[in-house]
């Protein structure tokens, strides 16, 4: 019954989202944040809350700023042929490169830079991958080639496509055996691109806007910059505004996309919880030796399934008494892309330390990627270093900025999610929706808080 009860409750636990996302690449290092900063987290977040609630009638985020215009040409495609080109020496490098995920760039390059880093810089500089990825220029010379200009109806599927692409990705990022090993890597990676490469010829390149889960995920980040390039009568401009303005105007999300945001969430809270000490006891693992991934897979599994069924009930049933509450309309849609603002927050937080340290290893394997001893990048052999890390003021520099990108973004999911509903009561209308933000919150600062055995 005991162990019954412990599985219950872990499953619950799972469905809480609002962690940042744990790379497959196996951390360096790990510095939980101190309980001080826990607590003072928890009492801020609270505080704000209830401020920015009692505020909701006057708070107004001021309308985005042209900065520059110019006439919108065809749109090179050059970024996609580069980035095909490199995408094929990653495979070849995953192939025959060293097994060790932590000198392999095809490894460091997919979970450092395309899962972690290209993220944060979406959130300053708008949709990099829009322009980067690797299917565009290949699918628009095929289409141009073979004069197929026609589409099979795979628009008509909404984000379904990018769902399934989604949840495929989660299993194998939590879940699998192997993620982070080079040339079990490259085969998903390659079997990945050539299945969206031929329905992308089928339905043509504007399809990969929604149906492509890696080009969906960042579109939406890219939604919470500034600064943005928008097109219209011919012309582009470059607007900045303030973070997360475009989520207000963005259309409502269909219910396909609805349930995309909701597997994000879901993926990312149960990515950093499965790792806690916490959730190791829960499921009869001693963290301190642990067994292997091949033995909580099933549980895991589980897991990551009712963290995505209680992620919408939670969601779901905010928004439904909130309205209740108020009597005022909340769209689903455009409200639950303000919780994209905490798992954006998350992942920074999160992957700071991690960017520290094996950016240093990516910084490695690009000046010599087979190990031969080149030096493609001019750089004289050198050792990846943690030494920073024992000076308690770096640490503490680490701690506050940690700190101030958790609650900092709660504040501004509140404010995003208090724009949906204008009005006297939009307060009330948000009330269950942000006690739910300050359960995530709290709960993300305990989970950063809390110590790892994965």
């Amino acid at each position: 019954m005991r162990r019954s009860g412990n599985a219950l409750l872990a499953a619950v636990l799972a469905g809480l989202p609002g962690l940042a996302l744990a790379c497959a690449l196996p951390p360096s290092i790990v510095m939980t944040l101190p309980i001080g900063h826990y607590l003072a987290g928890a009492a801020v977040t609270v505080a704000l809350t209830a401020l920015m609630a009692g505020g909701a009638a006057w708070l107004r985020l001021p309308a985005p700023v042209t900065l520059a215009r110019w006439p919108a040409g065809s749109g090179a495609d050059w970024l996609s042929y580069l980035s095909f080109v490199i995408f094929l020496a990653l495979l070849f490098t995953g192939w025959v490169g060293p097994r060790d995920p932590m000198h392999n760039l095809l490894t460091l390059v997919f979970w450092a830079g395309v899962w972690v880093a290209l993220p944060l810089l979406s959130l300053l500089t708008g949709d990099l991958w829009g322009a980067l990825n690797p299917w565009r220029g290949p699918v628009r010379m095929l289409r141009l080639l073979t004069g197929w200009q026609g589409s099979v109806g795979l628009t008509r599927l909404g984000a379904w496509p990018a769902v399934a692409g989604l949840a495929g990705f989660s299993w194998f990022q939590i879940i699998s055996l192997a993620p982070e090993d080079p040339m079990i890597l490259a085969q998903a990676a390659g079997l990945y691109w050539l299945v969206i490469f031929i329905a992308a010829c089928l339905e043509g390149e504007d399809w990969l806007k929604e149906g492509e889960f890696l080009h969906l995920t960042f579109a939406m980040i890219a939604r919470l910059a500034p600064f943005r390039i928008s097109t219209e009568a011919g012309e582009r401009a470059l607007q900045l505004g303030w973070p997360g303005a475009h989520i207000v105007t963005a259309p409502p999300l269909r219910p396909s996309g609805q349930v995309f945001v909701l597997l994000l969430l879901a993926a990312l809270s149960f990515d950093g919880l499965q790792a806690t000490f916490f959730w190791l006891g829960l499921i009869g693992e001693n963290p301190l030796e642990f067994t292997g991934r091949s033995a909580v897979q099933g549980i895991n599994t589980l897991g990551l399934i009712g963290s995505f069924a209680l992620t919408a009930a939670l969601i779901y049933g905010a928004i439904a008494l909130g309205r209740r509450l108020s009597g005022a309309a909340l769209p689903a849609g455009p409200v639950m892309l303000s919780f994209l603002a905490i798992a954006a927050g998350y992942h920074a937080a999160h992957y700071l330390m991690m960017l520290l340290t094996a950016g240093q290893y990516l910084l490695l394997a690009l000046n010599d990627p087979l190990l031969q001893g080149d030096a493609f990048l001019g750089l004289e052999p050198f050792w990846v270093s943690m030494g920073f890390l024992t000076d308690r003021s770096v640490m503490t520099a680490i701690w506050n900025l940690q700190f101030a990108l958790i609650v900092g973004v709660h504040v501004l999911a509140v404010m995003l999610a208090l724009q949906m509903t204008p009005g006297r009561r939009s307060g009330l209308a948000h009330l269950p929706l942000s006690v739910l933000m300050v359960g995530y919150t709290i709960f993300g600062l305990w989970l950063l808080s809390s110590p790892t055995g994965v």
